[in-house]
């Protein structure tokens, strides 16, 4: 069985699964490094050249190889579960933990992190602090119903939240 995270951009995907995994003693695979690696350029410059229904397609191509892994812990992007065929392979080879988020501490998590420009192009017209409550909004319904269950990644840290999925998962 795999371990899925999905959650907007910045809500912990890569560094909860990171810790997620050792903890478990499961492997580790972040399909937006995966995507970066195999096409030699970052989001930013994958989405600028082809765009974002190219780079959707890309990102479906590695989470359908990645369902076919077992005991893996499985950082997705934040758009994944846009696409139903998506969700519908995650479910059928593990869990899906929604890492969930507030807008303050998605907004305050980009501010800080080096990689937002390669990894987090934008994704509207809208501006910085419009983009991320818009889009969120709208994802939220795609989380909820894609997710097995839910951690409030907002004020605890990465080994709480670890500890917290470990929990639900023994339940």
């Amino acid at each position: 069985m795999n371990i899925f995270l999905i959650g907007y951009r910045c809500s912990g995907k890569t560094s909860v699964g990171k810790s997620l995994a050792k903890k478990l003693g499961l492997s580790f695979f972040d399909t937006d490094s995966e995507l970066v690696k195999e096409q030699g350029m970052n989001i930013f410059e994958i989405v600028s050249k082809q765009g974002w229904n190219i780079f959707r397609e890309m990102e479906k191509a590695v989470i359908k190889r990645s369902c076919a892994f077992d005991d893996y812990v499985v950082a997705t992007g934040g758009g994944a579960v846009l696409d139903i065929e998506n969700v519908r392979h995650m479910k059928k080879s593990g869990v899906l933990v929604w890492l969930k988020a507030t807008p303050e501490t998605i907004k305050k998590r980009i501010s800080q992190d080096k990689n937002t420009k390669d990894f987090r192009p934008a994704l509207t017209s809208k501006g910085f602090v419009e983009e991320i409550e818009g889009t969120l909004l709208s994802r939220n319904q795609y989380y909820d119903n894609a997710m097995d269950f839910y951690i409030d990644a907002d004020s605890i840290g990465i080994d709480e939240v670890c500890n917290a999925i470990v929990k639900k998962l023994s339940v």
